[in-house]
């Protein structure tokens, strides 16, 4: 199910798509790149239409089931065939992620595996099978991401024709990852987590590429890029593709690549080793951090991410309490009424925030930057001195000063986070009371399999978001309590002095 390497960026193509709330915090693992265009660019636009929002969504012609062994055996055996050396591993059905790589030996703990040479990766360098295409698309400066994304929409469509046919046939015809979710499966199931948003954002800027590109590119060339094969339901398929397997390597500068074999490998928690090209043996190798025996699952990791950041590119959500880098985004906003709204908007908007933010709260404790945007939202406009201070604060800018305190309005920060946090406890509370008696509205056996699915998956991720909400729920009716009780012994020995002195 979670076939992946180590992540990427999470955004699509740096230059046009919105800066991410998250992103400014260090719980984020995905920097944004400024991409130079050249000749005639491609803006990339993000679409207003509302084809996102179908909710059927058809099948691409090539790919397999998800758990499909015999188009993985094939691959394997085409792989050995065109120069992949000897392997420890075996793809075989397996508990974690459908298919994964299983040891058929003793792997040691600190053993090089893989191996897969660059002829057999896919880049932005690879050779096109129709060349025209590629040169159309390179001319037009279309960057790494559209121009792999096309690259393999049109390697597919060639079916047995093209090189990489048996890795094409090896690729989930349709995974679980938000990518193919229909904006009513959406609404229905994530309505309560924010990382909906993330997927809304994320098919809407898929779309708005397609669109660009067809603008520019695909209507001005119709018999290299014909409508019929490149469509916007094969670019999300690719553009789906992309987000879970694409593999940036850090010995190479940072490039990507599409490495086949490698991406059977599945995502663990407890795992740290990540995927990366070997100047020695010329090939994209990963170094094991424990020792496996035959028949054990082999792991890397995807990186350090939420479950819903992982349901997001990937389509699983892990077990209950197995993540420790898990974590919920708590969505704040000023309030319009406050009377000093203008003056703090426009100071956060210096340091490119908004009047509605995104912070990331694990179980440990939640980003000091969340705590200055509280502070901003409820000061006084007594305090407009401080807003441009809170604001550079809350958006990990200000160097004057570490961690900003305000005590004289720390109480009624915490709990405007706290009402903030039993907001959105509620909006779990909802879904997960409604979600046993919930109509899946569904006729088709094989459509109901999936609809119950993605049901759980949300269940899961649900579960996991709200436990964090309750973990910071507590914590912050405890600070109150003590800031509370401590003001109350105060005001007590305040009254006895005054009774002492009459």
């Amino acid at each position: 199910m979670a076939e992946a390497s180590r992540l990427f960026q999470t955004v699509l193509i740096p230059s046009f798509n919105p800066l991410h709330k998250a992103k400014l915090y260090s719980y984020s693992q995905s920097q944004s790149h400024p991409i130079i265009f050249h000749k005639r660019p491609i803006h990339c636009s993000v679409s207003t239409s509302d084809s996102n929002k179908a909710t059927v969504t058809q099948k691409v012609p090539w790919g397999c089931d998800i758990d499909s062994l015999e188009n993985a055996s094939a691959l394997q055996k085409w792989l050995s065939e065109s120069g992949l050396p000897p392997q420890k591993m075996a793809i075989q059905r397996v508990e974690v992620g459908e298919r994964g790589l299983v040891a058929l030996k003793n792997i040691r703990k600190g053993e090089n595996l893989l191996f897969v040479p660059l002829s057999l990766c896919i880049t932005a360098d690879s050779e096109w099978s129709c060349m025209e295409a590629g040169e159309v698309l390179k001319q037009n400066s279309v960057p790494d991401w559209p121009l792999l994304a096309t690259y393999l929409i049109s390697e597919a469509s060639l079916k047995e024709s093209s090189r990489w046919s048996n890795y094409i046939s090896a690729l989930p015809r349709q995974p679980y990852s938000l990518m193919y979710w229909t904006r009513e499966e959406l609404d229905r199931y994530l309505e309560a987590s924010q990382i909906r948003e993330r997927a809304i954002e994320r098919i809407t800027n898929v779309i708005g590429t397609y669109n660009d590109l067809r603008l520019r590119i695909f209507s001005k060339y119709p018999q290299l890029f014909p409508e019929e094969v490149f469509n916007i339901e094969t670019f999300k398929w690719s553009f789906g593709i992309l987000f879970s397997r694409l593999v940036r390597l850090p010995s190479m500068d940072g490039r990507v690549a599409l490495v086949p074999w490698a991406d059977m490998l599945n995502h663990s928690c407890e795992v740290e080793t990540f995927l990366d090209y070997d100047k020695s043996s010329k090939g994209v190798v990963f170094t094991t951090d424990r020792a496996y025996q035959p028949g054990e699952q082999v792991f890397i990791s995807y990186g350090k991410k939420s479950n819903g950041e992982l349901l997001l590119s990937y389509g699983f959500v892990p077990k209950e309490g197995t993540n420790p880098r898990d974590s919920v985004e708590l969505s704040l906003s000023l309030n319009k009424s406050d009377k000093g709204y203008k003056e703090k908007l426009e100071a956060l908007r210096n340091y490119e925030l908004s009047g509605s933010q995104c912070f990331p709260i694990q179980i440990t404790g939640w980003p000091k930057e969340l705590m200055a945007y509280a502070y901003l939202a409820v000061s006084p406009p007594s305090m407009s001195r401080q807003f441009e201070e809170m604001a550079a604060a809350a958006s990990n800018k200000n160097t004057t000063k570490k961690d900003l305190r305000y005590p004289e309005i720390e109480e009624q920060a915490l709990q405007f986070i706290l009402d903030s946090c039993e907001s959105s406890i509620s909006k779990y509370n909802k879904f997960l009371q409604a979600s046993g008696s919930m109509d899946l509205d569904v006729t088709s056996p094989k459509q109901l399999n999936r609809r119950l699915f993605l049901k759980q998956l949300a269940v899961d991720l649900c579960t996991s978001e709200r436990k964090i909400l309750f973990r910071a729920q507590y914590i912050l009716r405890r600070r109150l309590r003590d800031i509370r009780n401590g003001e109350l012994r105060a005001l007590n020995l305040f009254d006895g002095l005054k009774k002492l002195f009459k």
